[in-house]
């Protein structure tokens, strides 16, 4: 079983253009699509496609609409109760796939709800292999619920992946000592934000078919006692840097449609291959080819394995810095 948590979930409208976004002017839609959203919903979605035991869990009312489109795509989910609607976010695709995100806040959490999400996470845990804590935070929660949450379930029989962004990524970060999870998903922004490095040093320099840079700085948080750093890289590829070794994965060629969800497709693959009992190459590998995959697909759509494209990615061994 792999739980995924996603304390903000939204729905996920995604509008298509039949050009570039031209911002005051007037602009007609090409497609539009609406899809159960939120980085853990994703995840768990991408699990689900591929036959993995997936469990997604979130609060939401019962009669929000967001959990009957769960229902309809067969997405299995535990809710917590809460008494405001499920946010609607905003997703705006041109014809070279460059998307523009426009996100509500999200419901509030007050200190019930809260307790009650906390408590549903750290219970369900006790039967997961994995627990994949995704996205923002919502009004209400604070700024460290992460870290809190992965203090509490490291004496637990699971491993812990965080993919989040901003303050509580930063909150994570400072609560190393007592809350390195077993896997983080930065992206080159917050890969450099963590390792107090330049975004477009490393971004430029994985775009240059050299990741060193990345490498060096992923190798910092393993000092500090991540388990493993999976640095998505867009058109780059990807990099994987655990105790053991370090790796750089280069993408088969695309058309890009949208990148919406396409790091947390690619977090699936890698949590599917781990299911498997893959080697981490082999991980890497399978989230490089589920990220390549949904940022060919429209909207927020999310591939089955019949759209991998596995034997195009490129496994290159990096030297980890001493």
């Amino acid at each position: 079983m792999i739980v995924t948590v996603t304390p903000n979930p939204s729905l996920d409208r995604t509008v298509t253009l039949p050009g570039p976004l031209i911002r005051g002017a007037v602009q007609r839609i090409d497609t539009v699509t609406v899809e159960p959203g939120g980085k853990g919903i994703n995840v768990a979605r991408a699990l689900t496609l591929a036959n993995v035991d997936a469990l997604a869990v979130l609060p939401a009312a019962d009669t929000d609409p967001l959990l009957g489109a769960l229902r309809s795509r067969g997405v299995p989910f535990t809710a917590v109760p809460i008494a405001e609607p499920v946010r609607t976010n905003l997703a705006i695709t041109e014809t070279d796939g460059t998307t523009t995100k426009v996100n509500e806040r999200g419901a509030l959490l007050d200190e019930a709800s809260l307790a009650a999400l906390t408590d549903c996470v750290v219970q369900r845990a006790r039967a997961a292999s994995w627990v994949v804590l995704s996205g923002s935070l919502p009004p209400g929660a604070p700024v460290d619920w992460y870290a809190r949450i992965v203090a509490q379930l490291a004496p637990l029989n699971c491993q812990v992946a965080v993919d989040t962004s901003e303050a509580p990524l930063a909150a994570l970060a400072a609560a190393f000592e007592v809350a390195a999870p077993d896997l983080i998903k930065p992206n080159a922004e917050e890969l450099a934000d963590l390792a107090d490095a330049s975004a477009a040093e490393l971004e430029e320099a994985a775009g240059e078919g050299d990741p060193t840079p990345v490498v060096a700085a992923a190798t910092q948080l393993i000092d500090r006692g991540v388990g493993a750093v999976l640095a998505t890289l867009g058109a780059a590829g990807a990099v994987l840097v655990d105790r053991v070794g370090a790796w750089h994965a280069t993408p088969p060629p695309i058309t890009p449609r949208s990148t919406v969800g396409a790091g947390d497709a690619s977090l699936a693959g890698y949590l599917r291959a781990a299911a498997a009992g893959a080697e981490p190459p082999q991980r890497l590998r399978m989230a490089v080819g589920y990220g390549s995959a949904a940022a060919a697909l429209p909207g927020s759509a999310l591939p089955a394995p019949a759209q991998l494209d596995l034997d195009a990615v490129r496994i290159h061994a990096m030297k980890v810095p001493l």
